[in-house]
C-alpha cells in the first residue's frame, strides 16, 4: 500500500510520467520566449502550438481556437468577462445556475456592479438544470449562458447539448466550465454547441499552472490580460512553455487512453458507493445517481462534522476532501448542497471520493476497512448522535 492513498482526484491528479518528461527540456536546455524570432525562440513557440494541436484535438476544436491560459479560474474569468464586455452592445443579460464554480459566479458579481442583470437558475434535487429553464429565461437582452459541464462536487453532468441548441438556435454566447470534465469524458465542442469552453490541465494527468479556454471562430472576447500579442491577442504575456507543452502531452495521452481510464474509475466508483451503503448507515449520497463524473463519489455522513472525518482520514494515509477544493478551507455550508436540497446540519458531514486511473481494488478495500470505524468513533463523540441513541 502506497504511503498516501490519494482519492481526490477531482483537486489535482498525478502528472503523467510522459507529460512530466516532455516539460523537462523546456525548463533547462529549450527555455528560449516563444516570441522571439531565433531559432530558440522558434523552437519553443513550435512546441507551444503542436501543444496547442493536441488540446483541440482532445475537444474536437480547431488549433487556433484553443488559448492558453495559466488556470481553470482565468479560462473561466476571461470567457465570462471577457464575451459579456465584447458583445454588451447586443445585450446586457446573462443565465447561469446555481451550482457554478466561484471562477465563474465572482466575475458575473462583478458585472452585476457594472449593470449586467444576471438569472441564476435552480436546480434540482440530483443538480440537474432542466433546459426548458433556460428557454424561459432567454430574454431580448441575453447576450450570454454559461453552464458547467460536470460538477466538482457532486459529480452531476448537464445536459449540455440540449442547452447548446436552444442557445445556438437563438444566436446566443454558450460558455461551459469543463474543467471538471475535459479528459474525464469525450468533448466534443460541436456536439455540444457551445462557444466557449474551459479545461485545466491538472484534471487529466498534466501539469498545474496549465489551462485553455476554447473560443469559437468569429466568437469575440475582450481580453482581461493586455500589453502583448500573444494568443492572438487574446490573452498577454510569455507563456509558460513547459506547462504548456505538458498539457499538450497530457491531452494527446487523454485522447488515447480516456475511454479505458474513464471505466476504470468508474468500476471503482461504483464498488465503493455500494460496499459503503452496506457498511455505514445513514449516508446521503449525492449529486445524480448515474449521470456524473466517473470515478466521483459524494456523500454526507449524518451527525457528523466533515473536517473531522477528513483529518481521521488523513491520520489513516486516505486523502479525500469535503467540497471544492477552491472552498475547503472555508468551514462554512456548500452552496451547491444548498442548491440540491441537502440540510445544512447534514451538509456539514459532506464528503467527495474522486479516483483516477491510478487508483487500485486494494485503496478502496482498505478504504472500507477504515471508513466504518472512523464514522463510528466521530458519532460517539456527536451530542446530536449520543441525543438520538437515547429514544
Amino acid at each position: 500500500m502506497p504511503d498516501i492513498i490519494y482519492f481526490d482526484q477531482i483537486a489535482a491528479t498525478r502528472p503523467h510520467e510522459e507529460a512530466a518528461a516532455a516539460m523537462l527540456p523546456f525548463l533547462r536546455e529549450n527555455f528560449a520566449n516563444p516570441s522571439s524570432l531565433h531559432q530558440s525562440g522558434q523552437s519553443a513557440h513550435q512546441a507551444v502550438e503542436e501543444a496547442r494541436q493536441n488540446v483541440a484535438q482532445l475537444i474536437g476544436a480547431a488549433p487556433e481556437e484553443i488559448v492558453f491560459t495559466s488556470s481553470g479560474s482565468e479560462a473561466n474569468n476571461l470567457a465570462v468577462k471577457g464575451a459579456a464586455l465584447a458583445n454588451q452592445s447586443q445585450g446586457r443579460h446573462i443565465i447561469t445556475s446555481a451550482i457554478e464554480h466561484y471562477s465563474v459566479h465572482h466575475p458575473l458579481k462583478n458585472l452585476e456592479r457594472q449593470g449586467f442583470e444576471i438569472t441564476h437558475l435552480p436546480v434540482d434535487k440530483n443538480g440537474l438544470i432542466d433546459p426548458a429553464a433556460v428557454t424561459a429565461a432567454i430574454g431580448p437582452e441575453t447576450v450570454l449562458v454559461s453552464i458547467m459541464y460536470g460538477n466538482s462536487e457532486i459529480g452531476t453532468l448537464q445536459p449540455l447539448a440540449e442547452i447548446g441548441k436552444i442557445t445556438r438556435e437563438r444566436g446566443i454566447i454558450f460558455h461551459s466550465d469543463a474543467v471538471a470534465a475535459v479528459g474525464r469524458i469525450p468533448v466534443d465542442v460541436n456536439r455540444l454547441h457551445v462557444d466557449l469552453l474551459s479545461l485545466a490541465g491538472h484534471q487529466f494527468y498534466g501539469p498545474k499552472g496549465a489551462a485553455g479556454l476554447y473560443v469559437r471562430k468569429r466568437t469575440r472576447i475582450a481580453p482581461l490580460i493586455e500589453g502583448g500579442l500573444q494568443e492572438d491577442g487574446r490573452r498577454a504575456g510569455t507563456p509558460d512553455v513547459a506547462a504548456i507543452v505538458g498539457l499538450g502531452c497530457a491531452a494527446q495521452l487523454a485522447k488515447i487512453h480516456l475511454a479505458e481510464w474513464s471505466a476504470h474509475a468508474q468500476k471503482l466508483e461504483r464498488r465503493l458507493r455500494s460496499q459503503l451503503a452496506e457498511k455505514v448507515s445513514e449516508l446521503i449520497f449525492t449529486g445524480h445517481p448515474e449521470n456524473r463524473l466517473p470515478g466521483h463519489l459524494s456523500l454526507c455522513v449524518k451527525y457528523i462534522e466533515g473536517e473531522g472525518m477528513l483529518l481521521y482520514l488523513d491520520m489513516e494515509g486516505i486523502a479525500a476532501s469535503s467540497g471544492s477544493a477552491c472552498i475547503s478551507q472555508a468551514l462554512k455550508s456548500s452552496y451547491v448542497l444548498d442548491a440540491v436540497g441537502i440540510d445544512p446540519a447534514d451538509s456539514q458531514g459532506s464528503l467527495v471520493i474522486s479516483l483516477g486511473q491510478d487508483n487500485t481494488d486494494a485503496e478502496v478495500d482498505y478504504f472500507l476497512s477504515v471508513f466504518p470505524p472512523i464514522i463510528e468513533r466521530l458519532r460517539q463523540m456527536s451530542p446530536i448522535y449520543k441525543g438520538l441513541r437515547r429514544y
